[in-house]
């Protein structure tokens, strides 16, 4: 159950396609449900997004900002297909792979609640995803 939170400059039109295109990528490669689907996508004037260089050496012309917060348990090698089906996919609507900045935050069972005030996965009324067996491999 990722919460994706999206941020991309009012200068591209096709928000929908964007949000689409990174949970098809999530369904894809964790396997969820596809109406496993929380989004927040926000639109802003470009200025208002900073993603200068880390020092990689490339230049970004209209960054998509992605935040994926999830439960911890999948493997680096899970994430790292995962960052790499997002980029591929995005490339497919004309977000340019040096564009797609992803920060991915993880958090156990207690960090969620999906309405009522309860921690829906503590009081039992939803089952804790398993774990992925190789999240330890690096």
């Amino acid at each position: 159950m990722p919460l994706v939170c999206i941020d991309h400059s009012d200068n591209r039109t096709n928000a929908t396609g964007i949000a689409g295109t990174i949970h098809d990528a999530i369904v894809r490669v964790y396997e969820i449900p596809e109406r496993d689907r929380f989004q927040v996508i926000t639109s802003r004037p470009a200025a208002t997004i900073v993603a200068e260089d880390a020092g990689l050496g490339f230049d970004r012309t209209d960054p998509v900002i992605i935040q994926i917060f999830t439960q911890h348990g999948r493997s680096i090698g899970a994430k790292q297909r995962l960052y790499a089906e997002i980029a591929s996919r995005l490339e497919q609507v004309g977000v340019a792979g040096a564009d797609v900045f992803i920060s991915y935050v993880e958090n156990g069972p207690e960090d969620w609640s999906f309405g009522f005030g309860r921690a829906q996965y503590l009081t039992g009324e939803l089952a804790v995803p398993l774990a992925d067996p190789t999240a330890s491999s690096r």
